[in-house]
């Protein structure tokens, strides 16, 4: 009976794919939940079961458009007015996450206004992967359970049986991330350095560090148009690599991203599905993320350690 099970999960509408897996290595039913909407855009969120005293799981990752997380701030709503114990959304990607800092004069923080909305609503914990930058949890004021998909990329890696494989940045942002891969598998690294004129478009760009004859994996935690990634696997290539496939975390992929990956010099691109990729590419790989997030979950009711889900 879902009445004797501690928490309830709950999905939005574009993460219930995701939330269906947890639950299903969970071992319990995705809760019953209604959204209606109206000619005008506007919908509206009801819970079709009790869920009066239950710790309610909330999956909604917060991707284009704007309606997934007025989706999921709606549904907080509902669930604290109808008296859940607790409240935790669980946001495989949480998006405007690259708005993290002031980089010029005059522009906003998207993600610390998305916290303070979240936290608004009325959430009690977040659980999320691989954040953009890890300094946004600071800007929650309640328990942020913060996953790497590592957990599922180092299986992958270990499958490739390269004895030749070098880590590659795409930029310099992401070193620390791709450091942490080298130091775990002992791997040399590489950076591509690069500059830009405005966003989403790549003036120059420049590898320190030699890639002759080896096998480059690029590290990133999210691929948008696809222009950096393909840049720098090109580049890679012409530099004298052997062979050049990417990881990332959030299969964001706005167009023309599937036309550029198929055309470049990547070998494969391998994605989670914390978000869903409805396009085609042959090229284009996707790993399950739901048993990290059935684990955390699990965790988090039993008031366990999710340390150990951090593989690096």
């Amino acid at each position: 009976m879902v009445e004797d099970v501690p928490f309830k999960i709950f999905a939005g509408t574009n993460s219930r794919y995701l939330a269906e897996k947890i639950c299903a290595s969970l071992g319990c039913p995705l809760g019953q939940m209604n959204i209606e909407r109206f000619a005008d855009g506007e919908f509206s969120v009801s819970y079709e079961e009790s869920i009066r005293g239950h710790q309610v799981f909330l999956v909604q990752s917060t991707f284009p458009t704007s309606d997934n997380l007025m989706e999921l701030l709606l549904m907080i709503d509902a669930a604290k007015r109808a008296s859940a114990r607790s409240i935790v959304a669980v946001i495989p990607y949480f998006g405007w996450a690259r708005q993290d800092r002031k980089d010029k004069p005059r522009v906003s923080i998207g993600a610390k206004l998305i916290a303070d909305m979240l936290s608004a609503a009325g959430i009690n914990r977040l659980i999320t992967m691989d954040l953009h930058a890890d300094q946004i949890q600071g800007f929650f004021n309640v328990p942020v359970d913060h996953l790497y998909a590592s957990a599922i990329f180092v299986d992958y890696i270990k499958s490739l049986n390269s004895d030749n494989l070098v880590i590659a940045t795409p930029d310099v942002g992401g070193t620390k991330r791709a450091s942490s891969y080298a130091k775990y598998f002992g791997f040399p690294m590489v950076i591509c350095y690069k500059l830009r004129k405005k966003a989403n478009v790549i003036s120059e760009m420049q590898i320190i560090g030699d890639v002759t004859d080896m096998d480059v994996l690029l590290v990133d935690d999210i691929v948008d148009t696809a222009g950096t990634i393909t840049k720098a696997a090109d580049l890679m290539m012409a530099n004298g690599a052997r062979s050049v496939r990417a990881i990332a975390s959030h299969a964001v992929m706005s167009d023309p991203a599937s036309q550029r990956i198929d055309e470049s010099a990547l070998t494969e691109m391998v994605f989670t599905d914390s978000i869903p990729y409805p396009k085609k590419s042959a090229k284009v790989t996707i790993l399950p993320v739901a048993d990290v997030f059935a684990d955390a979950i699990r965790r988090v009711c039993s008031n366990q350690s999710i340390s150990s889900l951090y593989v690096l």
